[in-house]
């Protein structure tokens, strides 16, 4: 959905924190300034201070509006704010959204004023743990694998000109069977009479070119696709046109990949995990998202590409993306770089145990995490390298799992499901997924769904003068050299390869991609500075893997 034009609106905020039942009219006095998009509690914030659930945190800048953007429509977009935001513009309620991972976006012209100075106030509201919306590993009282919070604006702030007629959202699949890419956009205002243009290019040549109409699946036929893959990211361009009378009225700028996952039978008939019609190991490192500085942001963009890079250089072809939603340029990375995604949906509201019964949510609940769901599965179902959902955590927040399983699984049908990783199985969804500290171990093998270890590991080793605190740190096991903690790496390893050739082991997820905090069971420290183990030996002993599971 890339245009010409926008305005980044990151930068210096003013910000106040006030009592959760004080409404600001006026804004009066500010208690400083905050730097966007990093959330209060962050180093990188300025500020670096929780605020509870009794209080609301607000923010407010000027922004100018270029002269020719006047003539269409102007959207304000939010990459993500944590947890109800309220937008204000010259003093007028533009938008409401309760959702802390998600992006959203206001039609702000009907709240412009003329001359060059407007006014932006949001106000924030986060129960944190106090509340049941998804939120994660955030908690009020940080402590072993419960992390610092995250509150109000996390995620880049930008604005940008469209026509009063303009493309709002495009949806992309990819079918291998009919060398097809399957197009559906939605324009707004709906109903508006305009035909949709539709290009595929590569280096800058149009391949493809068709044309459709607005609510259409428009089939564009890709011959010989090139298809996308860890070991070849291939990724086609895209241009996706309104055109209105002859002419052109909007037009984005996306990419795609051609790829398929499902779980078929070996030639053994065991239920495996399959990418573009042939058998993969899938095998990726449990990865948090969480950053010293930054908490829930990263500092740079070179930052989020980073840790995607080193999961690849240790030789793992996936990552299982932990109870935590990331930037869209983090899965753009992902795309790019070539790794695969299984992607978590945050959990919340409270826990079952291995033997209870589904939760019995609050209608309340219950809509705000289905709300939240169908947000996530909008804003990333474009990107090629997220190949899986997994809607629940170890029975945090599970409730009717085998409707949520069957919802995701009809909403997308082009992705598995992993309804439950860890603890409570219901025989439902694409895969049964256990989890076993340090472990390994598998699940039985069953007539359909594929086997999985989603998360095992968690080897710990605290790394002097690259920790959260200079004692009390915590690991599933420790150890106290490079070597060391390589060597019972490799030990865990070597049980897995039976596992994969003995109990039809489909994939499985190492704890995890870096410390968190006080917990240093990270193949990095939690700075990044440096990798823990030995890194050759690491990637020598990752790749065996798939040439044990007879996998490319």
């Amino acid at each position: 959905m890339v245009r010409d034009r926008w305005l980044n609106l990151n930068g210096l905020w003013e910000y106040t924190v006030r009592p959760r039942q004080v409404e600001l009219e006026k804004w009066a006095r500010a208690d400083g300034q905050i730097l966007v998009p990093f959330s209060i509690t962050s180093a990188l914030s300025g500020v670096m201070s929780q605020v509870d659930e009794r209080n609301r945190l607000w923010y407010r800048r000027s922004f100018s509006i270029p002269d020719d953007w006047r003539n269409g429509r102007v959207l304000l977009h939010f990459g993500a704010v944590d947890w109800e935001a309220s937008v204000r513009v010259n003093g007028e309620l533009a938008c409401l959204h309760r959702g802390g991972y998600t992006p959203f976006s206001c039609d702000i012209s009907p709240y412009l004023v003329d001359g060059n100075s407007q006014e932006l106030v949001v106000s924030v509201w986060d129960p944190t743990d106090s509340g049941y919306q998804p939120r994660g590993k955030q908690v009020r009282n940080p402590r072993g694998i419960w992390y610092t919070p995250t509150t109000g604006i996390w995620q880049t702030v930008w604005i940008e000109p469209v026509p009063k007629t303009y493309i709002r959202s495009i949806r992309l699949t990819p079918d291998l069977a009919q060398d097809s890419l399957f197009l559906e956009v939605v324009s707004t205002p709906e109903g508006q009479s305009t035909t949709v243009q539709a290009r595929v290019k590569i280096e800058g040549e149009v391949v493809v070119e068709t044309t459709g109409s607005i609510g259409d699946r428009i089939q564009l036929l890709i011959p010989d696709p090139n298809l996308w893959s860890p070991s070849s990211p291939f990724l086609y361009d895209l241009e996706v046109s309104l055109l209105g009378n002859g002419e052109t009225i909007d037009t984005v700028e996306s990419y795609f990949g051609m790829r398929e996952i499902g779980v078929e039978k070996d030639t053994e008939g065991i239920p495996r995990l399959f990418l573009n019609g042939e058998p993969i190991f899938q095998y990726g490192l449990l990865d948090q998202g969480f950053w010293p500085d930054g908490i829930y942001t990263a500092p740079t963009d070179e930052a989020l590409r980073y840790d995607i890079e080193v999961t690849k250089k240790l030789g793992f072809n996936m990552i299982r993306k932990h109870v935590k939603i990331e930037p869209g340029r983090w899965y753009y990375w992902a795309d790019r770089l070539g790794v695969m995604v299984w992607q978590d949906m945050p959990s919340g509201d409270e826990y079952i145990g291995r033997n209870d019964p589904d939760l019995q949510r609050s209608a309340q609940s219950a809509h705000q995490f289905e709300s939240e769901l169908k947000e996530i599965i909008d804003a990333l179902y474009n990107h090629p390298s997220i190949v899986m959902w997994v809607p629940f955590n170890e029975g945090w927040g599970q409730f009717d799992t085998g409707r949520i399983a069957q919802w995701i699984k009809n909403y997308d049908p082009s992705r598995l499901v992993n309804p439950a990783s860890g603890w409570v199985d219901r025989e439902v969804g694409d895969i049964h997924d256990v989890h076993s500290y340090p472990g390994p171990d598998a699940p039985p093998i069953g007539p359909f769904r594929a086997g999985v270890l989603g998360e095992f590991g968690g080897l710990g080793l605290p790394v002097k003068g690259h920790t959260w605190q200079s004692e009390d740190n915590w690991g599933y096991r420790s150890f106290e050299s490079v070597s060391e903690l390589t060597d019972a790496y490799l030990q865990l390893l070597e049980k897995l390869k039976l596992l994969i050739e003995r109990q039809g082991l489909a994939a499985a997820v190492y704890t995890q991609t870096t410390d968190v905090e006080v917990e240093v069971n990270g193949m990095m420290t939690y700075d990044r500075e440096i990798i823990k183990m030995d890194e050759s030996r690491i990637k020598e002993a990752n790749q065996f893997l798939y040439s044990v599971a007879g996998s490319r």
